[in-house]
């Protein structure tokens, strides 16, 4: 059984070839598996972490691409559904060199969203360490309820639950139901990883401090802002601070979170104590946690593309002794 477990969506990401075009000025799109759930499983499988997938796809060649994918890269996929008869997720990306992007979504419903409560699996899910998870999985039903469920059987079964809330506001029917969802899944989580340019909309203030303090109220122990090249914020409740990025030639900067939260979750488990001592980790342990995920977030954006872009471990080495 898999030591991390990831639910959520997977799907094929078409990204602009050319960057700072918008979706209609785009000369063309290369083809890429995506998914943020699905990129952090990858993600930990190149960094050493014995991984699986939970989710659902189309029975058809963009399906059959994706499984392949995850498999390649060494992801379990024993809990991803082909769904006879429905297609596979598309995403249209256009970047920026700032890290913005625009995204349209191929998705009436993509198979995806058609997860259902009974399809999952709690023996597979209590038997893992670590469990991440989403908020895009949680904008339409049955995958709503599924992701739930799976995120009780984890909680259940004592893993440590990874949360990034990930706003794709178009994937929701209206913006209150999305910031309601996002809160539901709050208390359950151990870390939750979010971008700055959601921030104000999940917490309802710009600040760092007090908007962290909110989601730490729920019971959740660290939390950290992603910054862009600017780097990320961290709060653990006796540590805040800021963390610098690292300057690099973005040429894609999908996923970089993703890469984030990968390498972020390796350290926690490699960690003195592992991810049950989470709270003691003292501000030395989240500083260098905190530039070790830095160090993939910018890795990730060196290629087109997020999975063929997440960095391994003697990479990440590398990079940061470069």
């Amino acid at each position: 059984m898999p030591k991390a477990l990831c639910i959520g969506e997977l799907l094929i990401d078409f990204v602009s070839t050319t960057v700072d075009v918008t979706l209609a000025e785009a000369p063309g799109f290369a083809k890429a598996a995506g998914g943020a759930t699905a990129n952090v499983a990858v993600g930990l499988a190149k960094l050493g972490v014995d991984s699986g997938f939970i989710g659902k796809i189309g029975d058809e060649p963009f399906g059959d691409f994706l499984r392949k994918t995850l498999e390649q890269n060494r992801v379990d996929t024993v809990q991803l559904i082909s769904e006879t008869g429905r297609r596979t997720t598309l995403a249209f990306v256009a970047t920026r060199s700032d890290g913005a992007k625009d995204i349209l979504f191929y998705r009436n419903p993509g198979a995806d969203i058609l997860l259902r409560p009974d399809e999952i699996d709690a023996t597979y899910i209590q038997s893992a360490e670590v469990f991440h998870c989403g908020s895009c999985s949680l904008s339409h039903q049955p995958v709503r309820d599924a992701t739930l469920r799976a995120i009780q059987y984890a909680k259940d079964g004592g893993a440590f639950i990874s949360y990034d809330p990930n706003l794709r506001l178009v994937m929701w029917d209206a913006p209150a139901e999305a910031k309601q969802w996002i809160w539901e899944v709050m208390p359950f989580a151990n870390v939750v990883k979010a971008a700055e340019e959601e921030w104000e909309f999940i917490t309802d203030t710009p600040e760092m401090e007090a908007g962290s303090e909110r989601i730490l109220g729920t019971g959740v122990g660290l939390v950290i802002v992603t910054l862009g090249e600017h780097g990320c914020y961290y709060n653990n409740g006796s540590h805040q601070g800021y963390v610098e990025g690292f300057k690099v030639e973005v040429v894609d900067p999908l996923g970089a979170g993703d890469g984030f939260v990968a390498a972020m979750l390796t350290q926690i488990i490699d960690s003195p104590g592992g991810v049950q001592k989470l709270p003691e980790l003292d501000d030395d342990q989240l500083q260098k946690i905190m530039r070790y995920a830095n160090a993939a977030g910018a890795l990730t954006t060196q290629k087109i593309g997020v999975i063929p872009a997440l960095p391994t471990a003697s990479d990440i080495e590398t990079f940061l002794n470069l």
